[in-house]
Order: structure tokens, then sequence, then C-alpha cells
């Protein structure tokens, strides 16, 4: 277990796996074990040093499988340096000021406060209306989502860095 960090994530359309396929490469440069599995198959984080976990936001929420393993897992998480991320806003700008000052799914904020992550951030997205049904189609285009891949590639190893100098000194 020296070092070892599990990346779990929730996403539909592999925006999110994308970030957290990002914040494994860093990991990994910095000199750390890392796992990246999608969160229905990431098992026991009671295998880990650290946790970083993140999904995709769709309508204020993160995907079921992200949200189930917070739940499940929230003693052993309680008990290890966590972080949390969520991605989904397109556009540029703030991700945070582009979602009114949402910053993580309201459902899961009291199992966050009791795990008591490190950090939680809010990544913009991607949105490619290609790998998108007929109905969220229309939808986006109704609410004048921008369409495009968003993702700050910068800030998402910026974050990853300071995540692998902290549990460095560790």
């Amino acid at each position: 277990m020296d070092n070892k960090v599990l990346v779990a994530y929730g996403t539909k359309y592999g925006a999110t796996a994308g970030i957290a396929e990002k914040i494994g490469e860093v990991l990994r440069q910095a000199g750390l074990g890392v796992d990246v599995v999608p969160a229905d198959r990431a098992g026991d984080p009671g295998q880990y040093t650290a946790v970083v976990l993140g999904s995709a936001v769709y309508a204020g929420a993160w995907r079921k499988e992200a949200a189930e393993f917070l739940e499940a897992n929230e003693e052993k998480l309680a008990e290890r340096p966590v972080w949390l991320f969520s991605s989904g806003p397109t556009g540029h700008g703030d991700p945070v000021q582009l979602m009114n000052g949402w910053r993580f799914p309201q459902e899961q904020q009291a199992t966050a406060d009791r795990i008591k992550p490190r950090d939680i951030v809010y990544f913009h997205g991607l949105l490619d209306l290609k790998k998108l049904s007929l109905p969220e189609q229309l939808l986006l285009k109704a609410m004048k989502a921008p369409v495009g891949d968003y993702r700050d590639w910068d800030a998402i190893a910026a974050w990853a860095t300071a995540i692998a100098d902290a549990l460095k000194k560790e």
C-alpha cells in the first residue's frame, strides 16, 4: 500500500475519464503508484494510501456509480486523504461562477463533510453533440450550452501536482 493512489470516476461519455487519466498520469510522473478505474469497478479503497474521486455532473448530480462509491465507502474514505472533483460546465470562465456558485452535489455534501476531503474542485467539461441522444441535443441547444472541449488540462495537472506534493510530504 506504499503511496498507492486510487483515482476513481463516474463518466457518461468519457470526458471525466479523460480527466481522471490525466490526474493518474501526473501522479505517476511524481513517482506514486496509481490505479485509475471507473468507480463501479474500483473495489476496496482501504487498499490505498489516498483516493481521488470524481464524477461528471448532470442536472446538479454526480453519476450514480461515483455517488454510490462515495456513500458505500464513507468510513474507509474518512480514514485516508481524499480529494474530490466534478466536471461539467462548458464555456469560458470559472466553472463555479458559470454554475452560479455550485461546487458539489447537495445529495453527497453531508457525506463529503464527514469524510473531510483535502480539496473539492470543479473542472470544465466537454460537450460533443455527436455523442448525445436527440433529447439531450435538443435540450442543450435550447439552453445554448457552449459545445466543445473546455477541459483545462493545465489546471487539472496543477491540481494533481498539488495532490502528489501533499502525499509525498506525509
